[in-house]
C-alpha cells in the first residue's frame, strides 16, 4: 500500500487524482476527442498510476466515438460531437469498454477553425463517470489551440478530483 499524500505539500492535479483513485480502490480510463491523448499523458505523469489506469481511447472522429466507446449515431446526429450528450456517452461508454470504475471524457472545438455562432472555438465539454453517475461540465476557453487543449485537461482533472472525493 502506498503512503497517503502529505496534505501540506503541493501536488500536481494528476498526482491528486492518482492518490484518490488508490485511496478508494478505483480504476480509471479516458475517452478523448479535442485533447487527443493529452489527458491520458498527464495521468501517466503520476508515479504509481499503473496501479489504477486501465486504458485510454482517442476518439477524435465520430466513427471512433461510435466504435470504441459506443456513442450513439442518433446522439451525434441530434446534438453533434461537441455536446453534453456526447461527452456523457463517451464517459459511460469508456467506463464500460475498459471495465473501469471512473472514466473521463473530453470533446470540444480547440480551433483555430471549426467554430460556429452556436458552438464557438473554445467550447469544451468534460465528463466524469463514476459509480453509475455521470457529471458533464461545459467550458468556454479563450486562447489558441494548445491553450484550449491544455485547459481542457486541467478541467477534466479538476472534475475527476471533485467526483472521486464526492463519492467518499
Amino acid at each position: 500500500m502506498k503512503p497517503e499524500m502529505d496534505h501540506e505539500k503541493e501536488y500536481a492535479p494528476e498526482e491528486r487524482v492518482a492518490a484518490l483513485l488508490r485511496q478508494h480502490g478505483y480504476t480509471i480510463t479516458t475517452a478523448e476527442s479535442c485533447t487527443g491523448g493529452l489527458l491520458a499523458g498527464r495521468l501517466v505523469n503520476a508515479a504509481g498510476i499503473s496501479d489504477v489506469f486501465k486504458e485510454g481511447y482517442i476518439t477524435y472522429s465520430n466513427e471512433a466515438k461510435v466504435k470504441l466507446v459506443s456513442v450513439s449515431q442518433d446522439t451525434l446526429a441530434a446534438y453533434g460531437a461537441v455536446s453534453e450528450q456526447t461527452a456523457q456517452e463517451m464517459a459511460q461508454g469508456a467506463a464500460k469498454a475498459a471495465g473501469a470504475d471512473v472514466a473521463l471524457a473530453t470533446t470540444g472545438i480547440a480551433g483555430p477553425d471549426g467554430g460556429t455562432a452556436q458552438k464557438p472555438v473554445g467550447l469544451v465539454y468534460v465528463g466524469c463517470f463514476i459509480q453509475g453517475v455521470t457529471v458533464v461540465e461545459q467550458h468556454l476557453f479563450a486562447g489558441d489551440r494548445a491553450q484550449v487543449r491544455s485547459m481542457s485537461v486541467e478541467a477534466a482533472l479538476s472534475l475527476a478530483q471533485r467526483c472521486i472525493a464526492g463519492m467518499s
